[in-house]
């Protein structure tokens, strides 16, 4: 009986093994992206698109995540939440503005972020629909333009609600040192 075991054992082993073998000389199917390591981040995807598909980044670099970052306050007395915030696209104006604060405090610029993820609320002047619009308007701002050709990596989430009713955007943001290269 053990020595059915490690027979059925043995067998299985050597069938994975012939299996990942197999696999990964499997030239049909080549990977569409390098498997090389980056020394720089590498952005890919459609070159028509205003967002990456992905980034790659290199092993040891640094990151920086921002929590999620909300809109200013235009108006505390405002009677509305326009008033007060702004609508879509002022709001993430806000946000990318105070996000660009916080990379500077830390020594980096729009350029180096790699990731946004941006949660939208409907918003009730756009019947109760959400403003993809203003929130592209307020990114084309920021990046994929002549001032920062970066083309992030990019998630936008709908969402119900917010912490506060009054907003209608909360962004997270994720930059990258970049790589310091010899002065030599």
């Amino acid at each position: 009986m053990n020595k059915k075991i490690k027979s059925i054992l043995a067998i299985g082993l050597l069938s994975t093994v012939v299996g990942i073998n197999a696999y990964a000389d499997d030239t049909e199917t080549p990977n569409k992206y390098s498997a090389e390591p980056v020394n720089e981040a590498e952005f890919y995807g459609s070159p028509s698109s205003s967002i990456s598909s992905g980034v790659s980044v290199p092993g040891g670099a640094a990151y920086l995540y921002t929590s999620g970052t909300v809109p200013p306050v235009l108006n505390k007395d405002g009677a509305t939440v326009y008033d007060r915030y702004g609508d879509t696209k002022t709001q993430a104006q806000g946000v990318l503005k105070n996000i660009e604060s916080q990379l500077k405090e830390k020594g980096l610029t729009m350029k180096d972020v790699i990731y946004l993820r941006a949660y939208l609320v409907a918003d009730p002047a756009k019947e109760n629909k959400f403003d993809f619009a203003g929130w592209n308007a307020a990114y084309a701002e920021y990046f994929n333009n002549e001032a920062n050709p970066v083309k992030v990596a990019r998630s936008t989430v709908g969402v119900a609600g917010l912490v506060n009713t009054d907003w209608l955007i909360e962004i997270e943001a994720v930059a990258v040192y970049p790589k310091k290269h010899d002065q030599n």
